[in-house]
């Protein structure tokens, strides 16, 4: 009986202690004003994170503009999962090693899709800007894959 009741009121306190975090827990709201991205080193993407830190374990929330013409050459991420809406523009995406533009698909507004880890792809803002919204398990990584001659 005692380890009958000491199971009650384990259960309780844990109860209340996860509904103490849950109550903590702060809503994160990002309007289209507030999104600030980085500018780029080079020519290329801009990133904005909204949602955590993708430099550590954890899930993030990133956006990606694109620029027109640009061009992403084959490389993989390390993020566990990692899943991308396209916002706007058309992204053409295209798994491989080795840039293929016979293999791109084009993924217009809307389209949602997910990378395996480690899955080898390029992509291509061929028609103008894109921005593209990605959700993953960080901490995040890219490894270019060198390109044959």
């Amino acid at each position: 009986m005692r380890v009958y009741k000491a199971c009650i009121i384990l259960a309780f306190v844990t109860g209340i202690a996860a509904e103490a975090r849950a109550q903590s827990t702060e809503s994160v709201v990002k309007l289209p004003s507030d999104i600030q991205f980085k500018a780029p080193v080079n020519p290329g993407p801009q990133t904005a994170v909204l949602y955590g830190d993708p430099t550590k374990a954890g899930v993030y929330v990133m956006r990606v503009k694109i620029p027109a013409g640009f061009k992403a050459m084959p490389h993989w991420h390390s993020e566990e999962w990692r899943t991308t809406v396209v916002l706007s523009g058309t992204s053409y995406f295209g798994i491989g090693e080795q840039w293929d533009e016979s293999k791109l698909k084009a993924y217009p507004p809307g389209t949602f899709y997910s990378e395996p880890p480690k899955t080898p792809h390029y992509v291509w803002a061929k028609d103008g800007e894109v921005i593209i919204q990605i959700t993953a398990m960080g901490p995040t990584g890219t490894t270019e894959i060198p390109q044959k001659q």
